[in-house]
């Protein structure tokens, strides 16, 4: 790294997923540690002050499973809520086909409960839940608030729209939907003109966050954005400023700097941790397709069946398998380490939820051209972020 010194698909019903063996020693590997982990924070009633997440999931395999179509779905529509971003807002900025909406995730050895906005209101009743990290974190937050609006309509609500906090409340029930916008979690400051990231210091970004009753973080795409993407100018480690090192490295640094954070500031006695794994991105269709000829998920309107590619009916690693190992290496040494929310395999099954060229912000003649304008990034609403907050709604309910 360089130094300164300066002081500046065929599917018939359900899309089958058949690694199941290997993903289960995966997963076992990876996330029993946090299941075990959640024991002694059990407290059967929720309404009181405590802990809200339970304990029975050892015996459900969350995160393994397949999709199945289900007519049912979806359980609201982007028309009836206002708090969706253009940028997500797929079937109002013409997405022609909506068969991707009416997927549900079914573990492979249990059933979800099907998510419950006004239990969900009922169970919370005087908290709050924020979600901290980029954009997918806010994809996130923007879907748990359709999803628990449909069910309370006439419920009065206030919506505070801000940088780098935005709330939505529930008033009737007292409950507050944050998200805070921290894409690297560690704080970024102004110095000489610089933006620094600052790998050892979260106090700015974490003065927000102790009051929440529930937190759930997640990180990744920004680390490593290069160019005008990047977020930054110099990092700062150890009293030094650097222009570049190994992205992997500079995860595992603000990583770290956070899980310290967690350990020693939030009481989890009151306080529920999430974090949630890397969402993956759809720009390479050879990954899932050999003879692919486009050059994104463009098009793309079905479920990953395996195809001629690598994937060949299984869940191929993607370009996000090094930021998870940083990930797991983290919260494993963590004293008290967070639940984590582990939606990176069955996502990357997902190929057709991004917005692609359906998207508020893009002009016509971007539309016209989706080599080079197609979000193959975040995802529509409705859409998949709505099955990623029916397993956060199953890890802190059941």
């Amino acid at each position: 790294m360089a130094r300164l010194y300066s002081q500046t698909c065929n599917h018939s019903g359900f899309v089958k997923f058949t690694a199941i063996c290997l993903f289960l020693l995966q997963y076992s590997m990876g996330s029993s540690f946090l299941l075990s982990g959640l024991k002694h924070h059990h407290n059967s009633n929720s309404r009181n002050r405590g802990p809200l997440l339970l304990t029975n999931l050892t015996t459900c395999a969350l995160f393994v499973g397949s999709w199945v179509q289900d007519d049912t779905y979806p359980i609201y529509q982007s028309s009836n809520c206002a708090i969706i971003d253009p940028e997500f807002n797929c079937q109002m900025y013409g997405r022609p086909d909506s068969d991707y909406l009416k997927y549900r995730w079914r573990p492979a050895n249990c059933e979800l409960p099907r998510f419950n906005g006004l239990d969900f209101l009922e169970k919370m009743r005087g908290k709050t839940v924020m979600f901290v990290g980029d954009s997918l974190g806010r994809n996130q937050w923007q879907s748990l608030i359709c999803m628990i609006s449909v069910a309370v309509p006439k419920s009065t609500t206030q919506f505070i729209k801000g940088d780098p906090l935005s709330s939505f409340k529930f008033l009737d029930y007292g409950v507050t939907v944050s998200f805070y916008r921290a894409p690297y979690l560690v704080d970024i400051d102004s110095v000489q003109g610089k933006r620094i990231l600052k790998l050892e210091d979260i106090s700015g970004n974490s003065r927000a966050w102790g009051a929440a009753d529930v937190l759930s973080f997640n990180t990744g795409h920004w680390w490593t954005h290069k160019g005008a993407l990047q977020g930054w100018d110099l990092m700062e480690m150890g009293g030094s400023y650097y222009e570049d090192m190994d992205r992997l490295v500079a995860l595992d640094k603000g990583l770290r700097t956070w899980g310290l954070w967690v350990d020693a500031n939030v009481d989890r006695s009151r306080t529920s941790v999430f974090f949630q794994s890397i969402s993956p991105t759809h720009y390479n269709p050879s990954e899932w397709n050999a003879a692919a000829t486009t050059k994104n998920c463009y098009g793309e309107t079905l479920p990953m069946t395996g195809g001629t590619g690598p994937l060949r009916g299984a869940a191929y690693p993607g370009a996000d398998a090094d930021q998870m190992r940083v990930i797991r290496a983290v919260l494993r040494d963590m004293s008290s380490p967070p639940f984590l929310l582990d939606i990176t395999m069955l996502s990357e099954l997902r190929k057709d939820g991004h917005p692609s060229v359906y998207s508020g912000d893009l002009t016509p003649a971007q539309r016209a051209n989706p080599d080079h304008s197609a979000d193959c990034s975040h995802w529509c609403l409705p859409g998949l972020p709505d099955t990623w907050n029916q397993l956060f709604y199953t890890a802190l309910f059941f």
